[in-house]
């Protein structure tokens, strides 16, 4: 029987009174596994005025008790890991390993969150003039909200609301509609966790739903990952209705790789960068960059390894990944592969028409390589989110430098390379917010900051670290002057007791 996604609104799962539903299809057998509601105007409103509500109380809940129902969260978090891995795999297709792997990044941003009463702490001066003192304060905004893409259900949603209610705030959560089953998981064990009725809200829905997050007065700040133009559309719309907003959106990520790099840890990194999650991250690796004459028969190593990876199910602890999420995703991917050699590139695996034996109705797409990309091909211009990996060949780092710059994103890249120097150069020279050394895909700790940047990202303040803290709090300053003239003098009564 097909299950029927809740709401969690006003802290309860709630059955929902939409008349419009969507379909939640295993990506490896493409059988229906639930239905996910279209969130009606009235529960919308529901969700967004109960947050308002229980965050004027929680705002006067002390930062020390905040991080203690954070604690019981992370601990719940860890010992239902498993669990939560199956239900993601079942519902994004990963393996599970790769599934553990998206739900264990996110507990670690909840770690991070558990430290909040020091990353709330604000700064202080005295004599900052003639009996003058200041303090600054940090405080929560109010209500927040986040919406969260298909490709991380677990990490994602917990690099938002965690942190931002842990702060003082409420939030109101709109996952994908793809795989809302993680999600509502997470808000099960947030119940069990004890935190107060109204602090978390989950809708369902597209892109009306969204829109009335971005528009209603009542929300102060959205978080949002996803695409580049529905991340405009965010960013603009929030934007325009004053709101702060963070958008981590599109990404076309370079590993450079120099002559003196470790040949077989580059290949494996490279492969394992461009097809893990099948290529559903933003910080997958989609393009190699090999300078020099010498990395020129690098390609027929990364092909053999290419070769010997492949998708599978779940359960297949041989398989490298799983299948897309979805039907339009796989004919999108194949689409773009099918460009390449009709604009001259050199197409030595496809992996177009990939079966895997007894699913032949799941979304798989093989490894794919592409030799001799440039610049102006369709298969480097446009992100292509799969098992995709494109060869580009320079001459030199400066090339190289100057070809990862041009392009209009900016999230993530690396470089091999056993040479400082040229490791110092590309560091310094690269406009990519994120640089791994020797690391495929560099992705920091949660005590630092996820910081994309160029077309990859719109906003101010990035997430997780110091930034999401920022991000969803407010400094208030306080100055202060005291005149020693009006201190009392003492001369009250006296209420000591008469010995004698």
């Amino acid at each position: 029987m097909t299950r029927t996604v809740p709401l969690f609104l006003e802290g309860r799962f709630v059955d929902s009174e939409a008349s419009e539903w969507i379909d939640v299809t295993n990506p490896a057998t493409d059988e229906v596994i639930a239905r996910a509601p279209v969130t009606t105007d009235d529960e919308m409103a529901r969700a967004i005025a109960s947050a308002k509500a229980a965050q004027k109380a929680w705002a006067d809940v002390s930062v020390s008790e905040r991080a203690r129902y954070v604690m019981r969260y992370q601990a719940l978090l860890k010992e239902h890991h498993d669990q939560l891995a199956g239900i993601l795999a079942e519902e994004t297709g990963k393996t599970f390993a790769d599934a553990k792997g998206d739900v264990w990044r996110g507990i670690e941003v909840v770690e991070h969150a558990m430290g909040v009463p020091t990353h709330l702490m604000g700064e202080a001066m005295a004599q900052v003039a003639g009996g003058v003192d200041t303090t600054s304060w940090t405080e929560p905004l109010g209500v927040c909200a986040g919406i969260t893409p298909f490709n991380f259900p677990a990490m994602i949603p917990l690099w938002m609301y965690p942190l931002a209610v842990a702060c003082g705030n409420s939030f109101v959560l709109k996952p994908s509609e793809q795989d809302p089953l993680t999600p509502m998981r997470l808000a099960e064990l947030w119940q069990e966790a004890g935190f107060p009725d109204g602090l978390l809200q989950i809708v369902h829905g597209r892109k009306e739903q969204v829109d009335t997050l971005l528009t209603h007065p009542d929300i102060k700040a959205v978080s949002f990952v996803g695409s580049a133009h529905v991340g405009q559309h965010i960013y603009r719309t929030a934007s325009d209705h004053l709101k702060r907003v963070q958008c981590m959106v599109g990404a076309k990520n370079h590993s450079v790789v120099m002559p003196d790099a470790n040949r077989e840890q580059t290949v494996n990194a490279l492969v394992g960068a461009a097809c893990g999650a099948a290529g559903q991250r933003c910080m997958a690796i989609s393009v190699v960059v090999l300078v020099g004459e010498e990395t020129r028969d690098w390609v027929d190593d990364l092909k053999a390894a290419f070769e010997k990876t492949r998708p599978g199910v779940t359960g297949d602890s041989g398989a490298a990944y799983g299948p897309l999420i979805s039907r339009a995703a796989k004919e999108r991917v194949e689409r773009i592969i099918g460009t390449a050699e009709s604009e001259g590139a050199s197409l030595l695996l496809d992996g177009r028409g990939y079966q895997v034996d007894g699913y032949p109705d799941g979304y798989w797409v093989g490894p794919t390589l592409i030799d001799n990309v440039t610049a102006a091909m369709s298969c480097y211009r446009e992100e292509i989110f799969g098992p995709v990996l494109n060869v580009v060949h320079v001459d030199t780092l400066d090339e190289a430098i100057e070809f990862v710059n041009a392009n209009p994103y900016g999230n993530g890249t690396s470089i091999f390379s056993d040479s400082g120097a040229a490791v110092r150069k590309y560091r310094r020279e690269c406009e990519v917010g994120q640089i791994g050394v020797n690391i495929p895909i560099p992705v920091p700790l949660p005590f630092f900051s996820f910081t994309g940047g160029k077309g990859s990202f719109y906003g101010d303040l990035h997430a997780y670290g110091k930034d999401a803290v920022r991000f969803y709090t407010e400094t208030k300053t306080v100055i202060e002057r005291w005149f020693e003239s009006d201190i009392p003098d003492g001369h009250g009564p006296n209420m000591t007791i008469n010995l004698g």
